[in-house]
């Protein structure tokens, strides 16, 4: 992590387009952004194609960066934001696609549990039990799924957390236990139907 001098130097040079300064944003950043983005997503291909969008849209916007924020906040933002973007548009194809099999112009559409997700984190023997955790995760509200990874998976406080996602700790605090109460009803059903 860097010094509040230091980012303000590493700033500077990137307004200034300094391909090394962004090499070290890239650098300093990939895992923080590729974890986000995975917990979020719950797909590698994709969390890979979200990293990307993330460092061109770092690229591209940071003469418009005020620092009102730290880089690390403004770069969970971006990648939160491109997330949740992607995690939109793919619900409105899947809609998309049901009204259309509704009316009969394509064939039916079958629909199915998401695949067992993976995190490339997990140790091996854990990966079962991880992977019914997230099947869990996915299923919360966006705004709950958000707070509940970037608090769980990153690591960050409600305080980062309400920095990111632009609300106040409060709202964090009710989206995590909102969060944590969902997640108890789905894992405590799937046990009941699961482990009779």
């Amino acid at each position: 992590m860097v010094n509040l001098l230091d980012e303000k130097l590493l700033i500077v040079n990137l307004k200034n387009g300094e391909p090394s300064a962004f090499k070290m944003v890239v650098d300093q950043y990939r895992d923080r952004v590729y974890n986000t983005a995975i917990g979020l997503l719950q797909n590698g291909e994709d969390a890979k194609d979200i990293s990307q969008e993330v460092f061109i849209e770092v690229f591209r916007s940071i003469p418009a960066f005020k620092m009102q924020s730290t880089l690390s906040t403004w770069i969970y933002r971006i990648t939160v934001q491109k997330s949740l973007e992607w995690i939109r548009s793919k619900n409105r194809k899947k809609r998309y696609a049901i009204i259309i099999s509704l009316f009969g112009k394509e064939d039916q559409i079958q629909k199915t549990d998401p695949a067992p997700f993976y995190h490339p984190g997990v140790l091996l023997e854990n990966k079962e039990r991880a992977a019914i955790l997230f099947n869990a995760i996915v299923r919360l509200p966006l705004n709950q799924r958000t707070a509940f990874t970037l608090h769980k998976v990153e690591l960050l406080s409600y305080a980062e957390i309400a920095d990111v996602m632009q609300v106040s700790i409060p709202s964090v605090e009710s989206l995590m236990h909102r969060a944590k109460q969902n997640l108890q009803r789905l894992l405590t059903d799937y046990y009941e139907k699961n482990e009779q």
